[in-house]
This record gives structure tokens, C-alpha cells and sequence, in this order.
């Protein structure tokens, strides 16, 4: 799932080249380094990416090894749910007993033997059991931007990797509640990563959102009366509601159960995660591009090449240049990047910088 627009990471961020399509953690597009890490378990004419119209070109050019056919622009965004329904109906399509994985495109793993390892076990597991899987991150720290599930009884195994019955999804809590779920060690964080097989799935919206399942099987009807896909899309996407699969399903289905991970995780959601995937200095600042920093510390300094960022005396900040729009804010208030584009698009002409 490569939708979204990536405002937390502006000004690289754009609309027309959002976060997955840049290399935030490593030195290649997010989304190609999620495709690059099924490597083994999924073939590339198994996969297929769910995007917008508006970057169906990049995603093709970051992607070449996925059949140009299975990149997908839907024409109008309309969050994760729909999303779902519809890897669902193409993978049902291609095969009623598929067994299908819903991945964001932009998070971080290094540990690509490792996530290969608990997708498998999903993989194998969903395919038998009528069972959603999701990912469960033990979490490191407490975090306050992740939402989080509640693990409950053990109900099987595989490949050594117990699962669980999920108790109860909640979302993204203060750092007191942050820090009693993680002393209490049966809270993990909700990587928003499912397995199942297609069929379950379907069945699910068919339950829980009805008129979600309704667009999907007039979407079917007209595939099957010879429409291409981008055309049955524009006929039905525009009606579809704008909703999460948290929401539509997953906080509502009894059939929920949980793989812990194997593997590191990291949503890398907004500038200060960097800190967590990059080599500081001596004093805790972290560097891309030309810079240079004199009595500085704990600072993000990302710069264009050929274009020197020089810092001085100043703690903790974010400072991004890019060659129409700076940033400069403290690490602190990062996540609050979204208010300050209101104002950048409310501009005369804002929205050249978005």
C-alpha cells in the first residue's frame, strides 16, 4: 500500500514524490526497499502495489521488476479499507484460496531474514486457519506514535513463532500509558501489516462494512463484463468511504490473532526518527548532504549537494533545505508539520511548495 502524502517529511516530501517514493532510511525509495525485502519468499509477478494515479509512473520507475500491471492508481484516495478490499477482490480473482499480505511501502526493516521468516509463518498459518494475522512489535520503548494491540491466549505455532488471539486493538496512548504497556509486556505495537487469505477477508468487509463490499462487487461485475480496471476504478472508487481497516474491520472482527516479530520494525514517521537509522556525531547530530555544525548539538541537518547548511549554537533542532523550501524547527514540535502546511498552502501561490 503506497498511498498517502508524506507531510511529516517536508520539504523533500511532495505530493508529487511522497515518502515512500524517497530514500528516508536507506539509499533507495521506501517502497522499492519494501518489494527488494520479499525477495525469496514473494516473486515479483506476485506482488502488486496499490498507489495513486498521480504516481503510477514513479512507482513504475522505482519498481521495474513488478509487472507494470499490478502497480495500481487508484483515482481518488480513500484511506487503507478500500485499499484492502480491493488486494482483496484482485487476489481472490487470481486465485479463490490465495493467500494474500497487505504491507505498507514505507516503513523500516533491516532485518529482512527476519521479516521473511514471520511472514512465512503467517503465510503458512492463514492459509489453514480462518484467521486474520497481523505483525505484533515487542515494543523497545514507549512509544506515543504507534497505536498499540493487546495479546491474548496463545492458540498455535509455527516454523518455533507461537500466535495469539488478539484482545483488543487501542490506539495511540499518552507516555504514562505508553510506559504501563510496556512494563506490563503484553501490549505490542500495531504494525498495521495483515496476512490472510483473500476469501476471509472478503467475508469480513461483507459483515462489518456492507457498503464497502457492495462497491467491491460491482467493481467485480464490471471486470467481468469485459471493463478494464482503471475504468470499473473511476466508476466506483469516487463512492467508496473514506475509511482505515482498523476501523472497518480489525477493531471489530473476533477472528484477529497476532505473530510477534522477528524483526526490527520503525514507522519512520516524522524527521527525529532519523536518529534511530543514521550514524551521529560526537554530540548527537546527524547529517546529510554539505553541512556544518560549530557548538551544536542533538541537531537533523539535511542539505541539497552542492549547497552548504552551516549551523551554529543552536540544540535540537530539524533543519531541511531543499531547493525551494527550508525548515528549520525544533525536533520537539515535528510532528506538527501538518498545522504548519495549512499556512504554507493558505500562501498566495502555496501550493507550489506542497
Amino acid at each position: 500500500m503506497a498511498g498517502g502524502r508524506g507531510e511529516r517529511f517536508w520539504p523533500q516530501s511532495r505530493q508529487a514524490r511522497p515518502k515512500h517514493l524517497l530514500p528516508i532510511v536507506g539509499d533507495k525509495p521506501m517502497v522499492a526497499q519494501t518489494v527488494a525485502r520479499l525477495a525469496g519468499l514473494v516473486q515479483p509477478e506476485r506482488v502488486y502495489v496499490l498507489t495513486n494515479v498521480e504516481h503510477l509512473a514513479a512507482i513504475r520507475g522505482a519498481c521495474p521488476e513488478i509487472p507494470p500491471a499490478q502497480i495500481i492508481g487508484e483515482p481518488v484516495g480513500r484511506d487503507t479499507a478500500p485499499a484492502a478490499a480491493l488486494a482483496a477482490l484482485l487476489i481472490r480473482r487470481r486465485d479463490p484460496q490465495g493467500v494474500l499480505a497487505l504491507l505498507a511501502a514505507d516503513s523500516a526493516i533491516h532485518d529482512a531474514a527476519g521479516f521473511r521468516t514471520t511472514l512465512s509463518a503467517a503465510f503458512t498459518t492463514a492459509a489453514k486457519e480462518d484467521y486474520i494475522f497481523t505483525i505484533g512489535i515487542p515494543p523497545a520503548y514507549p512509544a506515543i506514535a504507534y497505536g498499540y494491540l493487546r495479546r491474548g491466549e496463545k492458540l498455535g505455532e509455527c516454523a518455533e513463532l507461537p500466535w495469539f488471539k488478539v484482545a483488543k486493538f487501542v490506539e495511540k496512548p499518552d507516555r504514562p500509558t505508553a510506559e504501563r504497556y510496556l512494563a506490563e509486556g503484553n501490549y505490542w505495537w500495531n504494525a498495521g501489516m495483515f496476512v490472510t487469505r483473500a476469501s476471509v477477508l472478503e467475508s469480513a468487509f461483507t459483515k462489518f462494512t456492507p457498503s464497502l463490499a457492495a462497491g467491491m462487487a460491482d467493481l467485480d461485475s464490471r471486470l467481468d463484463a469485459g471493463d478494464t480496471l482503471p475504468v470499473a476504478l473511476a466508476a466506483v472508487y469516487p463512492g467508496l468511504t473514506k475509511i482505515s481497516v482498523d476501523y472497518a474491520v480489525m477493531e471489530k472482527a473476533a477472528n484477529i490473532a497476532v505473530f510477534a516479530a522477528a524483526f526490527d520494525w520503525d514507522d519512520v514517521g516524522e524527521w527525529p526518527a532519523l536518529v534511530r537509522h543514521a550514524t551521529a556525531d560526537a554530540v548527537g547530530n546527524v547529517t546529510r548532504g554539505e553541512a556544518v555544525l560549530h557548538e551544536a548539538r542533538n541537531n537533523i541537518v539535511i542539505g541539497e549537494p552542492g549547497h552548504l547548511v552551516a549551523v551554529l549554537g543552536v540544540d535540537d533542532l530539524v533543519v531541511v533545505h531543499t531547493p525551494d523550501a527550508t525548515l528549520v524547527c525544533p525536533k520537539s514540535r515535528a510532528q506538527e508539520l501538518k498545522k504548519l502546511l495549512k499556512d504554507v498552502e493558505a500562501r498566495p501561490g502555496g501550493a507550489r511548495w506542497l
